[in-house]
């Protein structure tokens, strides 16, 4: 959880449950220009990385009401990892490419609030853990095109390593959007850190150029560098604030 952060307003609670991230290593020209005003690219190592995510939405609320049918539902995220220093304090954070849920309502509160590249398709989830095994599938339809992202593990999850992989991939609590007219709002997310399962299995299938452009499925059409499956926590995310110019 970040330390010494602004207090703002909580806009949404939810749980993020059955967290599968697939992880590439990618050239840093690719998404230098996508990197908002005021950050600079976050590596591990000096490797870049780009990450697949899909995960549950449970019990979410948005300013502290459940919105009737919208409580539930997934999400798929395309996204990769900056940070900036703001009074002594490195804060790490994630840039969105394109952040994908079922809900049209949804979509259209995250795009007018925080300017993410949110898109609505029908998607569905198949969750299986019973004992020490974990599978989890998130699927999506765009078109006539079917898209598929899944994880499977076996064993207990089991605490971030400091200084591992999987904690640079998940320990990041702020967002950063790019606005219109080029500034930046950052938000902060709050949760516990996680537990993860080293994934034994993952894929990502279906048409990328379509979903994230040429330049981007060049990328995600080869197997992931690295993929894991995180139980997930409760998480808040804060009002966004400007940075300054």
């Amino acid at each position: 959880m970040s330390r010494n952060a602004s207090k703002t307003r909580p806009f949404l609670t939810a749980e993020w449950r059955y967290l599968v991230m697939l992880n590439y290593v990618i050239d840093p020209a690719l998404i230098a220009p996508l990197v908002p005003a005021g950050t600079e690219l976050d590596v591990f190592g000096g490797t870049a990385f780009l990450s697949l995510v899909g995960f549950r939405f449970i019990s979410t609320k948005i300013r502290g009401v459940a919105i009737p049918f919208h409580r539930h539902f997934d999400e798929v995220n395309l996204r990769f990892y900056v940070r900036r220093c703001a009074n002594g304090e490195v804060r790490r954070g994630v840039v969105f490419i394109q952040e994908i849920v079922p809900r049209r309502a949804i979509a259209a509160i995250a795009r007018w609030l925080y300017h993410e590249n949110y898109r609505s398709l029908p998607m569905t989830h198949d969750i299986l853990h019973t004992g020490a095994r974990v599978r989890a599938e998130y699927t999506w339809r765009m078109s006539s095109q079917h898209y598929l992202l899944s994880a499977e593990a076996n064993g207990n999850p089991m605490p971030l390593t400091t200084g591992s992989p999987q904690q640079f991939i998940a320990d990041h609590y702020w967002g950063y959007s790019t606005q219109p007219g080029g500034s930046t709002l950052e938000y902060r997310v709050d949760h516990p850190s996680w537990r993860v399962w080293d994934a034994s299995r993952a894929e990502f299938t279906g048409d990328a150029a379509l979903l994230y452009g040429p330049a981007f499925s060049a990328v995600l059409s080869r197997p992931p560098d690295s993929a894991f499956l995180a139980d997930g926590s409760p998480v808040t995310v804060y009002s966004g604030t400007p940075l300054p110019v």
